[in-house]
């Protein structure tokens, strides 16, 4: 027996337990997807029962893996709804018109292309070196939103994630003065669309994970995706140097957007401030601004929790 064979054999099976190390971890990724869509479904009663959910699909990773997961997940749910997955084609120079229908058609899925030139209408009114996604989006929000009424869709579900949310949020917090984010489920702008985001728990590294996974045909933006100085990708590089610095932190700030304490705030319309009056009853969650508090970092998986040493009081 040769040392060269006894490399190769070696060699092979090497590559035989990388690849099933591959297979398995990409399988425990699409149960986490699956789970977490499932879950987000569940908590915001985002479908229900003979509902028609327009799925709107627009050639980038997180609307592709969206559409995958509900295919996925109309099998094995305990009720009956359908889904038609519909793209705008904006008449951006260069767009591949055949990519997705093709993609489509061979899904099996019920499909819809919608085609409006507001890549011109854009480009057209914005100054060039403006944002152009403000106006790109409202031009494309009216146009879906039309769609569903015509294909009688119940529900429109976009493909935004766990941290387009927090991205959100810092946005308005940064920049408009408010406490606002993107909600998981609402009444759209015109009052006729229940708007879901059924991957509101689920983070871009494992979209961007099970996009390479599944090869997904993307088709990269030439109006928002061309503009590198963007606020909102400012703030995504900002959360990802916070999460690098202080894992954990990200889950820390979603999770608080799911734990509101609106007493503790200062906003009247939310909390009746002037009414308030003396009960005797103690009150756990009372008045401890002047107390020297431990907060905890969020701890992932396989990690320890870290205490931020407690502010002095003045």
């Amino acid at each position: 027996m040769s040392a060269i064979w006894i490399d190769e054999q070696l060699e092979t099976s090497s590559r035989v337990q990388n690849a099933m190390k591959i297979e398995r971890e990409d399988h425990k990724l699409e149960k986490r997807l699956c789970r977490e869509v499932g879950r987000a479904i569940v908590d915001f009663n985002m479908i229900e029962e003979g509902d028609k959910v327009m799925v709107c699909v627009s050639g980038g990773k997180d609307s592709y893996a969206m559409l995958d997961i509900l295919l996925k997940l109309q099998k094995r749910a305990p009720i009956n709804f359908e889904l038609v997955a519909v793209n705008l084609d904006q008449k951006q120079p260069g767009f591949p018109e055949h990519v997705l229908p093709e993609y489509l058609a061979k899904l099996g899925v019920p499909f819809h292309i919608e085609n409006q030139d507001t890549y011109s209408i854009v480009t057209r009114v914005i100054p060039e070196g403006k944002t152009l996604c403000s106006l790109c989006s409202r031009l494309r929000r009216g146009i879906l939103y039309r769609v569903a009424g015509e294909l009688g869709c119940t529900k429109v579900a976009l493909g935004h994630h766990r941290d387009d949310m927090l991205q959100t949020f810092f946005l308005n917090l940064f920049f408009a003065a408010k406490l606002k984010g993107m909600p998981p489920k609402l009444v759209s702008d015109d009052g006729k669309n229940i708007v879901i985001r059924p991957m509101a728990y689920v983070t871009e590294k494992d979209l961007t994970r099970w996009a390479e996974v599944q090869d997904f045909p993307i088709i990269p933006c030439t109006l928002c995706g061309s503009q590198e100085n963007l606020q909102r990708k400012q703030v995504g590089n900002l959360l990802r140097d916070w999460q690098k610095q202080y894992p954990g932190r990200i889950e820390n700030m979603f999770a608080a957007l799911q734990n509101i304490v609106p007493s503790h705030l200062m906003d009247s319309k939310r909390h009746d401030f002037k009414g308030i009056k003396t009960t005797g009853v103690a009150n756990p969650e009372g008045d401890k601004a002047f107390d020297a508090e431990e907060f905890m970092e969020v701890a992932p998986p396989g990690r320890t929790a870290i205490g931020i040493s407690p502010r002095t009081s003045d």
